[in-house]
């Protein structure tokens, strides 16, 4: 079958978020064939270059969300009404409450609302050729204001001044960029509506593409996420959400989410609701939803989400490159304790620090090694406390009078020659420490069980479910409980040889690319099995070809079709336009030339209407 991979600051650019998991699923299903749709986020990310793309991906193509170019589209009369019909709409539902009945897949009437304007403003834009200049004229700004000032409007939305008002409408413009992209042409050779399935590696803005294809051509939508998008908003807004705040996401797609800007609270409360509306309607029209764990299927529930729609699927990990440290678990140093990751204040090296504090009075030999960099200039000033922290804490101890004396705590970084990679750093302790107060799926617990190593971990996100009982779990912020499960597993080694045993099993079993690859395998069957994409071709005279698309077509390659034209797929009751060409899209688009197939070429074909 055919794929179009959706993903935004990610693959196939050499930096950004969840490149590697989109990789390795792409490599590792070779039978299917993969357009990718890539939302660049930087000129950065995109002047460093792509990855090597594997035979199977037969197209990419590529769009900046940090800039746009004004289309120069001139809306007549008609254009202008229906854009303000929808886009207040739009914005009218933003500014009346909830977006959902959270966890029951019911949505609200605003929820509706929001749908069907999002849906007018993207017919809109193919039939004029974008709406950039559109949603950023004073039009919009005053449409916005209007449905601030409406009776019913939330509090907060009516507290907006001029500022507010326009940091919120060009917050809206860049989110909705993807309705001016030239992704979907009705002649379904070179768009979204010439694939099987749509699969968006992330919620928000990554998923909006999906939304469109699966709304003018019917194509299904799949959308994983690993750490919940939305709930990024909602926790940028500081508190201006009514979701409660829990732990960090684990993937770097959702931590690189925008967050919501700082300022009055009218610009949080709006952009809080607009992300909302768009993760409901997300969830609303997605065929299947896979979280990566529990923790972030829980927050899918509140947001919206459908439960029968969720399928955890685990994020896949490379187990090799751990595998000569899991089959060595005695060569470890028995008396020495491990924390790796990325420095920063959500991962509570000061209670570490004091816990370990606790630990030397009880075992005094013990070390502590602590190997990760720091994340920012935040994470470098929280480093230099730490390390004051442990001086402090911890004065140079020394052999004897004329010995130099050693701090048993170390900060180091990985990539010298003594500690090359990650593999070695797990194998430097008999006794991997978690210590974070908030976190998403905590991927170095999972490397420590790749190597066997028994874990003392904080119960925060999805520890708990990814342990499974295979290590030691202990309440955040408490030192005291950290300190003693620490001195529990120093003092009995065969203890510790039997959860390290038990924590390398489960990881092998739940959390190798292999299991991601044949899970994901698995739902695109079911998901085209299910909805498939109903094609109709036409011929000269407008009249339906019967049997224009033989029954080989479902089979991944590019099967003909017999000449004929397409059909309109989902028109709307406006005439048609020119069709859409987002400039700034079109600058960055590139095609990559997939393996020549030996059938002939693909026929002109089309969707019936969105179900």
């Amino acid at each position: 079958m055919r794929i179009g991979l959706l993903t935004e600051g990610g693959y196939p650019y050499v930096s950004g978020d969840a490149g590697l998991w989109c990789d390795r699923l792409v490599r590792g299903l070779g039978q299917h064939e993969f357009d990718v749709y890539a939302l660049s986020r930087s000129e950065g990310q995109e002047s460093a270059g792509q990855v090597a793309l594997p035979p199977q991906v037969s197209r990419v193509r590529t769009a900046p969300l940090w800039t746009a170019e004004d289309d120069g589209v001139v809306h007549g009369r008609r254009a202008r009404r229906r854009f303000t019909e929808h886009y207040g709409a739009l914005v009218s539902a933003l500014c009346e409450g909830a977006p959902a009945d959270a966890g029951t897949g019911r949505c609200a009437p605003q929820a509706d609302r929001f749908g069907n304007a999002l849906y007018g403003l993207a017919e809109l834009a193919r039939d004029e050729g974008g709406l950039v200049g559109a949603l950023r004229s004073e039009g919009a700004v005053r449409a916005l204001e209007r449905a601030c000032r409406a009776p019913g409007a939330l509090g907060a939305a009516r507290e907006a001044r001029v500022p507010d008002l326009l940091a919120v409408a060009a917050h809206l413009e860049r989110a909705l960029r993807p309705l001016s992209l030239d992704w979907y042409e009705d002649d379904g050779s070179d768009g979204l509506g010439s694939v099987d399935l749509c699969h968006a590696a992330s919620g928000g803005t990554a998923a909006l593409p999906g939304l469109l294809a699966r709304h003018f051509f019917g194509v299904p939508l799949l959308v994983t996420e690993y750490g919940v998008r939305l709930r990024t908003h909602y926790l940028g807004a500081g508190g201006g959400a009514s979701v409660a705040a829990g732990s960090e996401p684990a993937s770097g797609a959702a931590r690189a989410a925008a967050p919501l800007p700082e300022g009055a609270p009218a610009v949080r409360s709006l952009l809080a609701a607009f992300h909302g509306r768009l993760a409901a309607e997300v969830y609303r029209r997605a065929e299947c939803v896979t979280p990566g764990n529990a923790h972030a299927r829980r927050w899918q529930e509140r947001c919206g989400a459908d439960r029968a729609k969720l399928r955890t699927v685990h994020p896949g990990m490379d187990a090799s490159r751990f595998s000569h440290v899991g089959d060595s678990p005695d060569a470890a140093d028995p008396r020495t304790l491990v924390w790796v990751g990325r420095v920063e204040p959500a991962k509570d090296l000061v209670s570490l620090l004091h816990a370990f504090a606790e630990i030397r009075k009880e075992e005094p030999g013990t070390r502590l090694r602590i190997f990760g960099t720091a994340a920012g200039a935040e994470g470098e000033a929280y480093l230099g406390h730490c390390r004051m922290l442990a001086a402090q804490l911890f004065p140079d101890e020394a052999a004897g009078p004329h010995s130099v004396g050693d701090n048993p705590v170390s900060f180091e970084e990985i990539g010298g020659p003594e500690v090359p990679g990650l593999a070695e750093a797990y194998a430097a302790g008999a006794v991997v420490v978690l210590s974070s107060v908030v976190e998403g799926f905590p991927v170095g617990l999972v490397e420590a069980m790749f190597c066997g190593r028994a874990t003392v971990s904080t119960d925060v996100g999805a520890v708990v479910e990814v342990i499974g009982g295979t290590g030691l779990v202990v309440p955040p912020r408490n030192p005291r409980a950290l300190a003693e499960a620490c001195v529990a597993l120093l003092r009995d080694p065969g203890r510790r040889a039997r959860l390290g045993a038990a924590a390398r099993a489960r990881a092998l079993e739940l959390f190798t690319v292999e299991q991601n690859v044949t899970a994901f395998h698995g739902i695109y069957l079911e998901i085209v099995s299910r909805s498939p994409v109903r094609r109709v071709v036409l011929d000269a005279a407008g009249e339906p070809r019967p049997f224009a698309v033989p029954a080989e077509a479902w089979l991944p390659g590019r099967w003909t079709g017999l000449g004929g034209r397409a059909a309109p797929r989902n028109p709307s009751g406006w005439p048609a336009g020119p069709p859409v060409r987002g400039i700034a899209a079109a600058r960055g688009s590139a095609a990559v030339p997939g393996p020549s197939s030996p059938h002939v070429p693909t026929p002109v074909v089309a969707t019936e209407g969105a179900r």
